[in-house]
């Protein structure tokens, strides 16, 4: 045989590739074992910790805008990686899909076996019973006749023969099991039927101003793929006043007590406002969309006159929180309408005002006790508002148009803090800045989610079938008649639960043998 010829031979002996139909029928076997699903499952509970301790767009984003404020290059990373929009991310819904796909998988073999095993009678006694874990005999008359009915009398399904009666009970631990990935499997269909059919919005609102539910009067409006405009609850209100308690004295001092706003509520276009008390975990309810409180801050009033004696601004302006435990806000004032030209202001609120020993000033305490305001710095010039791109409210301009802008006051030459009813006068003429009054705004998150319901049947059947699964055992019990003599043996199908089988064995034994001497 020549060399060719033992290459072709080896050639031929060579088993083939697995081949990509080889390779679907392993990626679907491994997407849909138990493991797999275990290790989603986990991975799923693990990609929502981001979700926990991050702020997020759609609940928090102003949070989300002080973060980039304080951490703008670790804030781009994150943003990179989607964790201020965990649950929206691709990746986030990368694990959704394969796991409902993996529980799927998981269900319907399982759902077949369960159907089987059903239909499926006890097996015939075994010939020798004293091989059993647990066995007991007694001398007696019972009959298989009454062996039947005496077990059946305690739950069991039983199957008789010649001399002999098999029974078996337990089959809710399996339907436990089953129940609990089908009720895992609801949970998962609720939340993508919420989301696809829900929607979330977040809006911020100050103290004498109102809220339609329009999609042009949210700050943020993420709508499900099926939602539209006309899907939103025609509801309406305004925010009367809003009240927060802070405690006074003691080693948690500003700490906060409570916080409620009232509300004025429309339900309906042209239906009569009602009184409504706004608290944290308690949201107003319309037609199943809910209204949460989910943050407060200070809109201190400002009234700007511009360089021609024109009043160019009057109203209340949202303040970022910068420091949380005192409440120590930052503002930006824009007068895009003052002449002759555009006037801008960065300033901070201290809700009680203190002097420090170097001269400055900071708040002490959340409450508004001794409000003031810093100017840090007055500008004019063109503020960019009317080129097209959008800016922040937070912020007075993008850096490429504030270095353009003429600084006008800049840190200690503003003098101290601005009280209320306290002006200060801009150099050259270019007008005044008054601080009138105090008012707060809240913040609040609007959701509509079909799958609430849903999902919390599915949360409950789930914790039930757990608890049927870990607490009931599969167990079988045989008896054989003959000559007088009933030997009883039995065992259970579970593993670890053997020790607490023996107990019920002995019942079980004792209701057979009646008043007879069990050995």
């Amino acid at each position: 045989m020549t060399i060719s010829e033992l290459e072709r031979e080896r050639e031929q002996r060579r088993p083939a590739g697995v081949g990509p139909l080889g390779w679907l029928r392993w990626g679907w076997r491994t997407l849909t074992s138990m493991k797999t699903a275990l290790i989603l499952l986990f991975l799923f509970a693990l990609a929502s910790i981001p979700g926990s301790l991050l702020p997020q767009r759609g609940v928090e984003p102003e949070r989300v805008a002080q973060f980039y404020q304080q951490n703008p290059a670790l804030a781009e990373v994150y943003d990179r990686f989607q964790l201020f929009d965990v649950f929206s991310s691709v990746w986030f819904a990368a694990i959704y899909l394969l796991l409902f796909t993996s529980l799927i998988g998981c269900i319907i073999p399982r759902t077949g076996a369960y159907l089987r095993e059903l239909r499926r009678k006890p097996p015939a006694a075994p010939r020798n019973l004293s091989r059993l874990p647990h066995h007991a005999s007694f001398a007696s008359d019972l009959t298989v006749e009454e062996a039947v009915r005496r077990l059946r009398k305690l739950r069991f399904r039983v199957r008789a023969g010649d001399g002999w009666v098999a029974a078996e009970k337990g089959y809710l631990r399996e339907t436990g099991n089953l129940l609990f990935h089908i009720a895992l499997l609801g949970l998962l269909a609720a939340v993508g039927v919420g989301s696809v059919y829900g929607y979330r919005g977040n809006v911020l609102v100050v103290e004498g101003d109102g809220f339609a539910n329009t999609v042009a009067a949210y700050d943020r409006y993420m709508p499900g793929a099926r939602v539209n405009a006309e899907s939103l609850e025609p509801f309406a209100f305004e925010l009367s006043d809003f009240q927060a308690t802070y405690q006074v004295g003691g080693r948690n001092s500003g700490q906060e007590l409570d916080y409620s706003a009232h509300l004025k509520v429309n339900d309906s276009p042209g239906a009569p406002a009602r009184d409504y008390e706004l608290k944290v975990n308690e949201p107003l309810v319309v037609n199943g969309t809910q209204t949460y409180l989910i943050g407060h801050g200070y809109a201190p009033v400002f009234r700007v006159t511009d360089g021609k004696g024109q009043v160019a601004f009057d109203g209340p302006v949202p303040c970022l929180i910068e420091d949380k435990p005192t409440l120590t806000s930052g503002c930006v004032v824009k007068v895009p309408d003052a002449e002759p030209s555009q006037l801008g202001f960065l300033l901070r609120f201290l809700p009680t005002s203190t002097p420090l020993k170097d001269g400055g000033h900071a708040s002490s305490f959340p409450g508004a006790v001794v409000p003031e305001v810093q100017v840090l710095g007055a500008f004019s010039g063109d503020l960019g508002l009317r080129s097209g791109t959008p800016q922040s409210v937070y912020e007075l301009a993008p850096p490429e148009i504030l270095k353009k802008l003429k600084p006008l006051v800049m840190g200690e030459a503003a003098g101290d803090p601005l009280a209320v009813g306290k002006a200060l006068e801009l150099p050259d003429g270019a007008g005044k800045l008054e601080f009138t009054g105090v008012k707060e705004w809240i913040t609040l998150q609007i959701a509509y989610d079909p799958g609430r319901l849903p999902a919390l049947l599915a949360a409950a059947t789930a914790t039930i079938a757990i608890v049927f699964s870990l607490t009931i055992r599969r167990r079988r019990v045989w008896v054989r008649i003959k000559d007088g003599t009933a030997d009883v043996g039995g065992l259970t199908r579970t593993e670890g639960s053997a020790a607490g089988f023996a107990e019920e064995f002995d019942d079980i034994v004792k209701q057979l043998a009646g008043d007879k001497d069990v050995r």
